[in-house]
């Protein structure tokens, strides 16, 4: 099967996003959250996730949401972005101050 073209925008926003803490969802109850470390065009459209760990999300009635339920060490790792259905940017924590 060929591999679909992807529109340069979708790799413009990824490049923006080089260096933060990413979730990158492979179907509705997994995935892997890291930070992005390098977006790939050739030979294969992919991205490199460092400190990768692998998500498990469960969703409940009560839950509609998918939440993380467990998480794994994965380390260095590289995802196609044909895999791949969901890429969120999670938001970075800034410590309080405390005055």
């Amino acid at each position: 099967m060929p591999e679909q073209e992807l529109p340069p925008s979708i790799f413009y926003m990824l490049e923006r996003s080089v260096g933060k803490k990413i979730r990158v969802i492979l179907d509705p109850s997994y995935g892997f959250e890291g930070t992005l470390a390098a977006v790939t065009q050739t030979p294969l459209s992919g991205i490199w996730l460092s400190e990768a760990e692998v998500i498990v999300l469960r969703s409940t009635m009560a839950q509609p949401i998918p939440q993380v339920a467990s998480r794994e060490e994965k380390g260095d790792l590289y995802l196609n972005l044909n895999s791949v259905q969901r890429i969120e940017v999670l938001p970075t924590v800034q410590p309080r101050s405390t005055r």
